[in-house]
């Protein structure tokens, strides 16, 4: 499988696409596909130190709480005001017959709303930069929920995974020996191990599809991976399933819980509390991977 793009590997391409809501329609109750529900608003939105906020176009600005939001305002065809919050900051859109007025003040309504999702995204984007990976000699990378050390070998061929039971606490017990020299470019670094990933989530995703799917009572004509920008996993009415290979990462109750999800949907084909009765009959607690979802900042590669 070809590498994919860098931009495909930020972590933001597996968040949700930014919330927007609107102010007088009330919050839909269905869960989005894939994704864990809002969190409740930071506790950082009372902090005392005053912030800025500024969307790189911003065109008008609020006082939000003593923190300063300049967030970018648009007029649209819709029918009430929306917000959505990005990786720029805060967009606001309103219909051409709505006064500024009314838009300012429904800025501050929501005041503590954005500043809550601002607080979220500027924490994920600190996380997001301690996270680039440094593609050399004894980096560093998650597999199924564990800490793998990269190991250029030459003496092996493609990549072997080693695990060693006499590691002291604290230490990761897996090595990935790939078959390169030390003189290695980054990038022949990075494709070696990132094909090495996608070999393995293919082989992973087939076995957790079949189990699961039995269990289901469902037929899965095809599973490819996935490099989508914002969802994790898909299904078609046609039986066929597609996963994002970077699901590898993680731990397998949430691999588990995103196969399940898919495959229940050639069940359910919408997100009804009817959907949901058929995950939580495989899956009886998949709240808590459902939420790390969205909790997990991925090691960025690039």
């Amino acid at each position: 499988m070809p590498r994919s793009p860098a931009t495909a590997t930020q972590l933001d391409l597996f968040e949700p696409p930014p919330t927007a809501i609107a102010v007088r329609t009330p919050p839909l109750h269905a869960a989005p596909a894939i994704a864990a529900p809002a969190p409740a608003p930071a506790p950082g939105v009372d902090m005392p130190t005053p912030a800025t906020f500024r969307h790189p176009r911003a065109n008008r600005e609020a006082r939000l709480n003593n923190h300063l939001v300049a967030y970018e305002f648009r007029r649209v065809k819709r029918k009430s005001i929306g917000f959505a919050i990005g990786r720029d900051g805060l967009l606001v859109s309103a219909p051409r017959w709505v006064g500024l007025a009314e838009v300012q003040a429904a800025v501050l309504e929501k005041g503590r709303w954005i500043l809550a999702k601002l607080l979220e995204q500027d924490e994920r984007a600190r996380r997001l930069t301690s996270t680039k990976v440094d593609w050399r000699d004894g980096t560093s990378i998650p597999f199924l929920g564990e800490t793998v050390i990269v190991v250029l070998d030459t003496r092996s061929s493609g990549a072997i995974l080693q695990a060693s039971e006499d590691t002291l606490p604290g230490v990761p017990r897996l090595t990935l020996h790939v078959g390169l020299p030390q003189s290695a470019t980054p990038a022949q670094i990075r494709d070696a191990v990132q094909s090495w990933l996608q070999r393995q989530a293919k082989r992973i995703f087939e076995e957790r599809c079949r189990h699961f799917a039995a269990q289901l009572g469902v037929r899965m004509t095809r599973l490819s991976l996935s490099s989508a920008a914002t969802r994790w996993g898909s299904a078609g009415a046609d039986g066929a399933i597609r996963l994002h290979w970077r699901l590898v990462h993680f731990a397998m109750p949430t691999i588990d819980y995103v196969v399940a999800h898919e495959l229940a949907h050639l069940r359910e084909m919408n997100h009804s509390a009817a959907f949901w009765d058929v995950v939580r009959s495989v899956l009886p607690e998949f709240e808590q991977s459902r939420g790390l979802l969205r909790a997990e900042v991925l090691p960025v590669f690039e």
